[in-house]
């Protein structure tokens, strides 16, 4: 996530302070990825360093503004041009898990889908709750609406988590019956022998 470029798209709409700049982004993003003012202004000092903003005097009230440069225009229309590069993913933490829990010593790996699917699937539910709240009205300005395509985004995150965790229980219980009749082979998946169950039936939200 880039706070850099979400507090250029804020000063683009005119001079702004750090303080307002945070509840801005907040109300933007409805206080999913929640900011402190320390994180606004030392992105700002960084901003200023490089010609992106400039600061541009003080409000009625003694707070000092900053106001975005043609050259923090042209890095902010660069990056709503340029697709957010998906070649190098940042690491997740989920599938490291599950990774280094293939074959652990006294790890079952089927409990830990379990485990992880139950907390999902309510995330999933508490995302659509909250669409449901941000649908009872018609979405009224620009951040009631990015509201709205941020929350979708988790909904759908989550669904997407759900469903992958049901491939690899599914996948985990194929190679541990295949290990089973190869005593040979696949000895680092015994934790995931047992009697076969079906994944668990996911939710879905209501679109």
């Amino acid at each position: 996530m880039s706070i850099r470029h979400g507090l250029l798209a804020l000063l683009e709409r005119g001079p702004r302070y750090g303080s307002r700049l945070r509840t801005e982004f907040e109300s933007r993003t409805g206080s999913t990825w929640p900011l402190n003012v320390g994180q606004v202004y030392t992105t700002l000092s960084r901003l200023e360093r490089d010609g992106m903003v400039v600061q541009d005097g003080a409000d009625d009230a003694g707070h000092d503004l900053y106001a975005i440069t043609d050259a923090g225009r042209t890095e902010l229309h660069t990056w709503f041009g340029t697709p957010v590069d998906r070649t190098h993913p940042p690491r997740d933490e989920l599938a490291i898990k599950l990774a280094m829990a293939v074959g652990a010593p006294g790890v079952d790996i089927r409990e830990v889908i379990q485990s992880q699917r139950r907390h999902t699937l309510k995330a999933m539910q508490d995302y659509t709750r909250l669409k449901a709240q941000a649908l009872a009205d018609v979405p009224a300005d620009r951040d009631e609406v990015a509201w709205l395509l941020v929350v979708e985004q988790l909904i759908f995150q989550a669904e997407a988590e759900a469903r992958w965790l049901d491939h690899c229980e599914s996948r985990l219980v194929r190679l541990a019956e295949a290990a089973a009749t190869e005593p040979s082979a696949g000895s680092g998946l015994a934790a995931t022998r047992g009697p076969a169950r079906a994944p668990a039936e996911r939710s879905r939200s209501q679109r």
